[in-house]
């Protein structure tokens, strides 16, 4: 098996971090901080760590500031928005406070004392996980949060996962051949996704292994500001491509395994795995985002996966 990507890119350290906002964090804390353990997983270009007190409290902490991603912030200012939203009963780290201060935007949650699920999966955490999306789609339907503090699955289909539509307006180097000799009809089928997508769940959209924790009692997913409201089955559909390429089940094996998906229209299924497949083929192909320098050959991996994936479903050779 090839070994895959990692997971993780480029983190701002703390001590980057303007004095004044770190200065914000301790005043809020009310103790001194003794200890900030990094956290490495995950692509985000922001601080992401464990801060330990004088007090022996644990909280983890996000920031995002102006470099290297000037982005950042905003993404930060809409997961605040979802998170302060969810449900207290929902598998989601609780949001105790946040900061914003021009270009500076603090999260600070509860520290979830979990890990991350091995790589390569192992049966026993990917059951857990698949059981737990099950459950978590259940526990958000009829969703808790609606537009416009989370766009619905039609926008988030036509707006920002086009990529096949893209692909073929731009016509970039390097697109494979199997893409390059069905564009067309690709981008016909992708433009059903919207439409196929429609549901009253609440949608994680980003379900991967690193942004899940697995305690003994519980999973729980992290990281919401791709939220989105639509069908029960999507989260686990634009989870399978990183399964089968951390050396998990194959997409089909692994969706089966959702009861939501086998309650759906195949030709949904199918519409927005081509979604999917377009999402990672046209992303791979772009300039790396500022702060993201291994991303897009994360996406390439799952590209890969995905449109075998839809090959397989489409019989298109």
């Amino acid at each position: 098996m090839t070994t895959p990507p990692p997971a993780h890119g480029v983190r701002l350290e703390w001590q980057a971090v303007p004095a004044h906002v770190r200065a914000a964090v301790e005043s809020w804390l009310g103790s001194p901080i003794v200890q900030v353990d990094a956290q490495q997983g995950g692509f985000s270009p922001g601080v992401a760590a464990r801060l330990r007190t004088a007090d022996d409290r644990s909280v983890f902490v996000k920031i995002g500031g102006p470099t290297p991603n000037p982005g950042l912030p905003d993404i930060y200012r809409r997961e605040i928005r979802i998170a302060s939203a969810l449900p207290a009963d929902a598998p989601v780290p609780r949001l105790l406070w946040t900061h914003d201060e021009h270009d500076w935007v603090v999260l600070i949650f509860d520290a979830i004392d979990g890990h991350q699920p091995a790589q390569p999966w192992v049966e026993s955490e990917l059951s857990r996980v698949v059981e737990s999306l099950v459950v978590l789609s259940a526990s958000l339907t009829p969703s808790p949060l609606q537009p416009p503090i989370v766009p619905d699955a039609r926008e988030k289909m036509d707006v920002d996962i086009s990529g096949w539509r893209l692909l073929r307006d731009e016509t970039p180097p390097g697109l494979d051949e199997w893409s390059a000799r069905h564009l067309e009809k690709l981008a016909i089928l992708e433009a059903s996704a919207g439409a196929a997508a429609v549901g009253d769940t609440l949608i994680h959209l980003d379900v991967r292994a690193d942004n899940m924790l697995l305690t003994p009692e519980k999973v729980w997913f992290v990281d919401w500001p791709h939220a989105c409201v639509g069908a029960a089955w999507i989260d686990i559909l634009f989870f399978a491509p990183s399964v089968t390429m951390q050396g998990g089940l194959s997409p089909e094996d692994l969706i089966a395994r959702h009861p939501a998906v086998q309650q759906a229209d195949p030709a949904d299924i199918t519409a927005v795995v081509c979604a999917i497949a377009g999402f990672f083929t046209h992303r791979a192909l772009q300039p790396p985002p500022p702060g993201l320098p291994t991303v897009r050959a994360f996406q390439a991996a799952q590209g890969v996966v995905a449109r075998e994936w839809l090959a397989q479903r489409t019989e298109w050779t």
